[in-house]
């Protein structure tokens, strides 16, 4: 399978960078916006390849689905989709709190992305565009090389639909097995926060998978 539309619930920081990056490389971008959103700062450039619809609306013409929300909204936007059966969802999202530092805060399903696929029975859902901050969304090169991106879900054909955008968008996709290990992505994410943050490493590092020459 192929995707040729992909729909960007959530065109902030991470969204807004990952959904032109995406469109860059060719894929249609439609972002997911509420009324009274600036749409023409969000297509400006685009070449008539990143549109705005209502987020259902965004979510219904497209193959798959980005979820890049405040962790506390995305249950609750997600569920208000409309019917994704079928649909391709990948969480992007980290449940954390800040206690002198990032603090992962899953839910009791074990993970965001456990507890979105059990609150959407019938979406293909993916873990993944989490691990790192939004400034390689918008540009995935380093000096090293393409930055990593892991990717976990159980949807073997819907996960190398995905890594395969990445990978033409220019990220270094990972497969990292089933949805249960979602949760390792998501503290992966918040090892990042804190080396970036509380670690003084400061924003410009994200991980880089490499191996012996």
């Amino acid at each position: 399978m192929s995707i040729e539309t992909i729909a960007i619930i959530g065109p902030g920081n991470v969204g807004g960078d990952l959904g032109r990056t995406l469109a860059r490389a060719g894929t249609k971008v439609v972002f997911g916006v509420r009324a009274g959103k600036d749409a023409p700062a969000l297509t400006a450039g685009s070449e008539g390849r990143i549109t705005t619809a209502t987020p259902a609306e965004a979510a219904r013409i497209a193959d798959a689905i980005v979820l890049a929300l405040p962790a506390a909204a995305v249950l609750d936007v997600a569920r208000g989709l409309g019917d994704l059966a079928g649909k391709i969802v990948v969480d992007a999202n980290n449940p954390l709190r800040i206690d002198r530092g990032p603090v992962w805060n899953p839910p009791p399903e074990g993970s965001l992305a456990q507890a979105l696929a059990a609150a959407l029975p019938g979406a293909r859902v993916l873990k993944g565009w989490n691990t790192f901050g939004h400034e390689f969304h918008a540009d995935p090169r380093t000096a090293a090389g393409p930055v990593t991106v892991p990717f976990a879900g159980d949807d073997a054909e819907a996960k190398l639909a995905v890594m395969e955008l990445a990978r033409k968008a220019g990220f270094a996709p990972v497969d990292c097995g089933p949805l249960r290990n979602a949760s390792l992505l998501e503290n992966l994410a918040v090892l990042w926060i804190h080396l970036a943050m509380a670690g003084g490493q400061g924003r410009a590092v994200a991980w880089q998978l490499i191996g012996r020459q």
